[in-house]
């Protein structure tokens, strides 16, 4: 063969390689799952996607097919079944009651959370090391202790009221893992379930009268009513304090907190390694490393709550 005619062949040949890996990874569909529209679940996803594109999963060469459920257990449901008839490569969720409903009917699809408490007590996943199954993820997760810590640094309470949702997983976990320390600590954790938001208003003023300080979990419910409630614990000095980054931009008054938007890098990190063929089960759980302290300094100037200076040192993030 003619040197130009071999070297028309290699390039032939070199074409169609690339045309088909370009086609092969045109191929990639993966669909982003989101419980509701709340900051935290739209901060993950931008670090999602941010870590997916460095990695060069991003259009046109991955297909993202993104849907919220909207607060809506039934939404959520039917999107479980819509995802499972797509053919995905790849399913990403945010929010435990996103993810349980999508882990307990679809088993053939490799699948990672995040924005989810403690995947072992929801039962999605065996233990943190390997989940034995087809999911992994990054929670929320890290000792309560750190919050009662900050807390009592603040203020030294005795009841410490905790506003949870009963179903809902994630506070319910929460509430059990305060339980387990209140008496390292020497207080009292006061549960407070909540089903609708005609029991706050009715509820809580007895609870901000008898209790030092609220605990908000991620409770939906709770969420929703962020605003009533920290009105009411504001205006009767009584501190609140959560996990949550958002819920500290919405009012709460202090957080110890992990950052949403590194949780979604964490979880992107995580599909990228199943998107080049490891399996969800050989890579661990795990969460975003840093923890910081937060403080709302419109809710302490409302609530004229005085701030240790000791403790203020502790703060590395202020929302004014």
């Amino acid at each position: 063969m003619r040197p130009s005619k071999r070297l028309l062949v290699v390039a032939a040949v070199f074409l169609s390689v690339v045309s088909f890996s370009r086609e092969a990874r045109a191929e990639r569909k993966i669909g982003i799952l989101m419980f509701s529209e709340e900051v935290r679940y739209n901060e993950a996803k931008n670090g999602i996607t941010d870590r997916l594109s460095e990695e060069g999963f991003s259009e046109p060469n991955t297909r993202l097919i993104v849907e919220n459920a909207d607060a809506n257990k039934a939404r959520a449901a039917e999107l479980v079944k819509k995802y499972s008839a797509e053919k995905l490569d790849l399913i990403i969720t945010l929010g435990t009651s996103m993810m349980i409903p999508v882990a307990r009917e679809i088993k053939d699809v490799p699948i990672v959370f995040g924005m989810v408490y403690d995947p072992v007590a929801a039962g999605i996943a065996r233990d943190m090391k390997s989940s034995g199954n087809n999911t992994t993820g990054a929670t929320t997760i890290f000792p309560m202790g750190k919050v009662i810590d900050i807390l009592m640094e603040f203020r030294k309470v005795g009841r410490l009221a905790v506003l949870y949702s009963p179903g809902e997983k994630n506070s319910e976990t929460q509430l059990k893992d305060l339980r387990e320390i209140q008496h390292i600590y020497g207080i009292r954790i006061v549960p407070v379930p909540l089903t609708k938001k005609e029991e706050i208003r009715q509820i809580l003023p007895e609870v901000v009268r008898t209790c030092d300080a609220l605990y908000v979990t991620g409770s939906n419910l709770v969420d929703s009513q962020l605003s009533t409630i920290v009105d009411m614990a504001t205006k009767a000095n009584v501190v609140t304090i959560t996990h949550l980054d958002d819920l500290v931009t919405k009012g709460v008054l202090l957080g110890v907190c992990s950052n949403s938007y590194q949780n979604g890098r964490l979880v992107g990190e995580k599909a990228v390694r199943i998107l080049n063929g490891a399996k969800p089960s050989s890579i661990p759980i795990e969460s975003p490393k840093e923890q910081f302290v937060m403080i709302n300094m419109e809710t302490s100037r409302a609530g004229r709550f005085r701030i240790p200076e000791e403790f203020m040192k502790k703060v590395t993030r202020k929302v004014h």
